[in-house]
């Protein structure tokens, strides 16, 4: 890969006009590529080839995009492991995690919605008022600016791009400047499969750079972004100045409820999955956990056992459970906040360390289980994004729906028990987008994901996210042929 050509503009690779740009694996510290970030000039270009891209996409049959896109996800299998070398070493991946989720998740979401494409539907067209048939489009909506952020590259660079272009519309995509990679082999093929030059545009910059001129841009219809709740507060203000539609997916903070009757194997082992998966970089990542105290200690001991038993080692390793923090200000972070969870009284149980026999330059970090810490407290209410699981007990199943909810986020939760009567209980009354029954994380391309509260609004993946991508339009058909229309009279009377 050339070292000068970080952006993908007008269906081809370029170099960027920006400041100058040095992409480092987070496993080793050491570096995979420089070159030049986007500015404000390469934003323009992008969205000048993606404007000049719209009419004739919008314009294709959706049985042609659909076409385009079956063909995309067949190059995506064929580079499946390309894809997932590069997804590992840019994002401190495990190969193992990069082969059997990223890769394939992505490849099944560009089929999906190759099929989607041309299933894009309105309400049936019926006469409403006794004069007129009345029918609904579903249109594209123009230029998308899209912001993904580094914690799964290639995922979220399909979970933006694949509804957008299905529906009809053209994208800018700026990935995080951490982990551009997979993004831009994701757009070459999806250019290589058909999809035209100028549809799909990647920027490799910085937020305060090329990402705040993307969303302030004036022909940009739409912003959808993934990240903090923070900086989507920011984007949807700036947004508003012009008007412009709006899809943020923010932070999470998933609860993890186990009553008193769950299987206990069952929950200490989903606990330690979702709660690791990606190092615990995954806004719906099991991040607190909520045990009834008959279970507690027996969970706490389980869970304390089966983390011992994670493997931390090269990414490149297929046998490797646990990668790398995406930098080591990152793992700072992540350090800081354990730190004060223990100087505030809580016990850590096993972890909190920086592991021995790892890259010195690399952002590794233990599994990290946490008791004793107060509701109120930052570990418990706020995004730790690393591989942090704190545990608190609770005595009624009231106060296991309440604890589970007292939290800004509501992105997704998780809920244990043997009785259909308690676990559907909790998928009624806790306030996420996404409730798992005895399981936490498993996602489908048929199913929507987003979140309530301060993790944002719309959804990502499934038919739902059509919603995000294409306007509604009225379209009312007279079919009286009759000049003069009652209602008519109620304006001016012909005398």
């Amino acid at each position: 890969m050339s070292s000068q050509e970080l952006q993908f503009i007008g269906g081809a690779r370029r170099a960027g006009s920006g400041a100058p740009l040095v992409i480092t694996e987070p496993a080793t510290g050491e570096r995979i590529v420089a070159g030049a970030g986007a500015d404000g000039s390469d934003v323009d270009a992008a969205i000048s080839a993606a404007r000049e891209a719209f009419p004739g996409w919008a314009g294709t049959t959706p049985g042609e995009r659909s076409a385009v896109m079956h063909r995309w996800a067949l190059l995506l299998g064929e580079r499946a492991e390309e894809l997932a070398a590069v997804e590992s070493r840019n994002a401190g991946k495990p190969i193992r995690l990069a082969r059997e989720f990223d890769v394939p998740g992505t490849i099944d979401n560009t089929a999906f919605f190759a099929g989607a494409a041309r299933n894009l539907e309105g309400r049936a067209a019926a006469e409403y008022s006794a004069d007129h048939t009345s029918a609904i489009r579903r249109e594209p909506i123009g230029v998308i600016g899209s912001i993904a952020p580094w914690n799964y590259p290639l995922q979220m660079a399909a979970w933006k791009i694949l509804p957008a272009v299905a529906a009809g519309n053209t994208v800018v995509l700026k990935p995080s400047e951490l982990t551009p990679l997979s993004s831009l082999l994701f757009a070459e093929a999806a250019t290589e499969a058909g999809v035209p030059a100028g549809v799909i545009n990647v920027l490799t910059g910085t937020g305060p750079v090329a990402g705040a001129a993307l969303v302030e841009h004036p022909e940009v219809a739409m912003v959808s972004f993934t990240g903090s709740t923070a900086v989507g507060r920011q984007i949807a203000a700036t947004a508003a100045g012009s008007v412009k539609r709006v899809h943020l997916e923010l932070g999470g903070k998933a609860p993890f409820v186990v009553f008193d009757d769950a299987d206990p194997e069952a929950a200490a082992r989903g606990a330690v999955a979702g709660s690791l998966i990606n190092v615990g970089q995954d806004c719906t990542a099991a991040t607190r956990a909520y045990v009834q105290r008959p279970l507690f200690d027996e969970f706490v001991s389980r869970v304390a056992d089966l983390m011992d038993q994670v493997r931390i080692g090269p990414v490149q390793d297929p046998e490797t459970d646990l990668g790398a923090l995406i930098t080591r200000a990152h793992r700072d972070k992540v350090i800081g906040m354990v730190s004060r969870a223990r100087d505030r009284g809580a016990k850590v149980v096993r972890g909190g360390r920086i592991p021995s026999n790892t890259p010195a330059g690399g952002a590794y970090f233990e599994p990290t289980l946490i008791t004793g810490a107060a509701q109120n407290s930052e570990i418990v209410q706020q995004e730790v994004f690393g591989p942090v699981l704190v545990v608190l007990p609770f005595d009624t199943d009231d106060e296991a729906i309440a604890l589970a909810n007292d939290t800004v986020y509501g992105l997704a939760a998780s809920a244990w028990s043997t009785s259909v009567f308690r676990t559907q209980r909790a998928a009624r009354e806790i306030r996420a987008g996404c409730v798992w029954l005895n399981d936490h994380i498993p996602i489908v391309s048929e199913m929507p994901h987003g979140g309530f509260k301060s993790s944002g609004f719309g959804k990502d993946m499934s038919a739902y996210s059509f919603e995000e991508y294409t306007a509604a339009k009225h379209v009312m058909s007279d079919i009286t042929a009759v000049a003069h229309k009652p209602w008519h009279d109620t304006v001016f009377r012909t005398r």
